[in-house]
C-alpha cells in the first residue's frame, strides 16, 4: 500500500470514529428533539468530499460531470446539467427559455401559469425575465396545482406552465400534460422539493420541456448546495451550460463547432452569450455520486414516516386534514402537511407553539400563497380566481418532519403529542 493510501485509509478512521461519537442522529425521549431535517451524508461523503480537497482540483471537472452523466441514467433523460442551488436551476431554465438563440422560447411579455402556493424563487426567475406569472389556485386534497384552475387562466398571453408538486407530491400530470398539448403551452417542472417522487412509473423531472431540482442540505441528498436542470433538448442543454458559466463555450459538450465560428478570439475565453456563474464545485460532485444511489432508500424511510404519522393522526379527521397522495403518484415525502380545520378549537399557530414547545420544530408549507407577498405586489403578475385554498393553507397549514432518519419512535412523539393537545380540547 502506497503512503497515499495508508493518509488516507487513516483519515477515513478518524472519520467514522468521530462521526459514530459526535454525529448520531438518535431520539432520546427524555429529552425529545425533532428536527425538519437531518444530514443525508456521512463519512462516505465526507471521504469524498476530503479527496477531492487534497487533489487540489476543486470546480467543474471529471467529478461533476460524472455525477451529471449519473443524474441523466437515473432520470433516463438525456441532458443533465447541474448547478449551486436549486433557486440557480430555476433561474437557468428560465434564463434559457427567454433566451433569444431558443427555438419555440418565451418572450418578454409572455404569461407561466404557477400555482400560488409555490416559493419565491419558482416566482423571482420569471419576474427578472419580464415573463409575467399567472398565479392559480390548489388542489386542496393534493396541495398541488389544480388543472381545473389551470384551464380557467388561460390567456393569448400564455405560453407555459411552471408546476411545483407539493413536497413531493406529484401533481396530475396526465391532465396537465393535455392541457398543455391542447393549448401549445410548455411545461416547467420545478421539482426542487421533489426528487425521487414518481408519477405513473415516470420520475418527476422528465415529463416538461426543462425540469429542476435541488441538493441544498435539507433536501432528499444533498450537494450541500446545489441544484440540477434536466432536459431531453440537447439544444438547450448547450445553452444552459454557456449561461451556466460567465457565457464561456468551454463547458459545452461541443465547443469546437464555437472555435471554428470565432476563430479570431482566443478560445479561453470565448463568450457566445451572457452568463453567470452558477458552476458546481468538484466537492459538490463527488457528493452527489455518492448521495444519488442512496436516494431510493431515503425516499422508503420517508414514505415510511409519512404512512406511520397518516395512520396515526387519522383519528384526528375531524380537526385536521392531511395531505392526499396524487392517484398513480408515489410521493417522496419532503414534509408532512397538517392543515387544521376551520372547524377546529385551536388555531394552527396554537398547533405550531404546541409542538414546538414539545421538540419538535414545524415550519409554513412551501411559502404559503407567494402572490400576497409584498414583493409580488411591485410587479406585472395576475390572479386567475380567488386563490382561496392557498391562502387557507397559508393561514391553517404547518408542516412537521418526515425525513429518512426519523425513527418510529420519534414518529410515535409526534402523534403522542398531537393526541394530547386535541384531547386537552375535547375533553373541556
Amino acid at each position: 500500500m502506497s503512503n497515499k493510501n495508508k493518509i488516507i485509509n487513516s483519515i477515513r478512521e478518524n472519520v467514522e470514529d468521530y462521526w459514530s461519537e459526535f454525529n448520531k442522529i438518535e431520539f432520546d425521549p427524555s429529552n425529545p428533539k425533532i428536527n425538519l431535517h437531518e444530514p443525508t451524508f456521512g463519512p462516505d461523503e465526507v471521504m469524498a468530499m476530503v479527496e477531492v480537497m487534497l487533489s487540489t482540483r476543486v470546480t467543474m471537472g471529471p467529478k461533476v460531470l460524472g455525477f451529471e452523466k449519473e443524474i441523466s441514467e437515473y432520470f433516463q433523460v438525456s441532458e443533465a446539467i447541474t448547478n449551486n442551488s436549486g433557486s440557480s436551476a430555476n433561474l437557468l431554465a428560465i434564463a434559457a427559455l427567454v433566451n433569444p438563440l431558443t427555438k419555440n422560447g418565451l418572450k418578454a411579455g409572455d404569461e407561466v401559469i404557477v400555482p400560488a402556493l409555490s416559493w419565491s424563487t419558482t416566482v423571482w426567475p420569471l419576474i427578472q425575465h419580464n415573463l409575467i406569472p399567472v398565479f392559480v389556485d390548489i388542489d386542496p386534497d393534493t396541495l398541488n396545482i389544480d388543472p381545473h384552475a389551470i384551464k380557467k387562466a388561460i390567456s393569448e398571453k400564455t405560453k407555459a406552465v411552471m408546476i411545483v408538486p407539493v413536497y413531493g407530491n406529484p401533481c396530475d400530470m396526465d391532465s396537465i400534460m393535455e392541457i398543455c398539448s391542447d393549448y401549445n403551452l410548455q411545461l416547467i417542472e420545478d421539482n426542487c422539493e421533489s426528487l425521487g417522487a414518481y408519477y405513473d412509473g415516470r420520475l418527476l423531472g422528465s415529463f416538461g420541456r426543462i425540469g429542476t431540482y435541488s441538493t441544498y442540505f435539507s433536501h432528499h441528498i444533498t450537494t450541500l448546495e446545489g441544484g440540477i436542470c434536466t432536459t431531453n433538448d440537447f439544444e438547450l442543454a448547450e445553452l444552459i451550460r454557456i449561461i451556466r458559466a460567465h457565457g464561456w463555450v468551454r463547458e459545452t459538450k461541443n465547443p469546437q463547432k464555437y472555435y471554428e465560428l470565432f476563430p479570431e478570439i482566443d478560445k479561453k475565453f470565448l463568450f457566445v452569450n451572457i452568463g453567470y456563474n452558477l458552476r458546481l464545485t468538484e466537492v459538490g460532485g463527488a457528493m452527489g455520486s455518492v448521495q444519488l444511489p442512496k436516494l431510493k432508500s431515503f425516499v422508503r424511510s420517508r414514505r415510511n414516516c409519512a404512512r406511520i404519522l397518516l395512520e396515526g393522526l387519522s383519528k384526528h379527521n375531524s380537526v385536521l386534514s392531511f395531505q392526499k397522495e396524487t392517484p398513480k403518484g408515489e410521493h417522496s415525502w419532503f414534509g408532512f402537511p397538517i392543515i387544521v380545520k376551520s372547524n377546529s378549537p385551536f388555531s394552527a399557530k396554537q398547533l405550531r407553539d404546541y409542538l414546538e414547545s414539545n421538540g419538535i420544530e414545524t415550519r409554513p408549507i412551501i411559502a404559503g400563497n407567494i402572490a400576497t407577498q409584498p414583493a409580488v405586489k411591485i410587479y406585472p403578475h395576475r390572479v386567475s380566481g380567488d386563490l382561496k385554498n392557498s391562502s387557507n393553507i397559508m393561514l391553517n397549514g404547518l408542516a412537521v418532519a418526515s425525513h429518512q432518519s426519523l425513527s418510529e419512535e420519534a414518529c410515535s412523539h409526534i402523534i403522542e403529542t398531537i393526541d394530547l393537545y386535541v384531547a386537552s380540547f375535547i375533553s373541556k
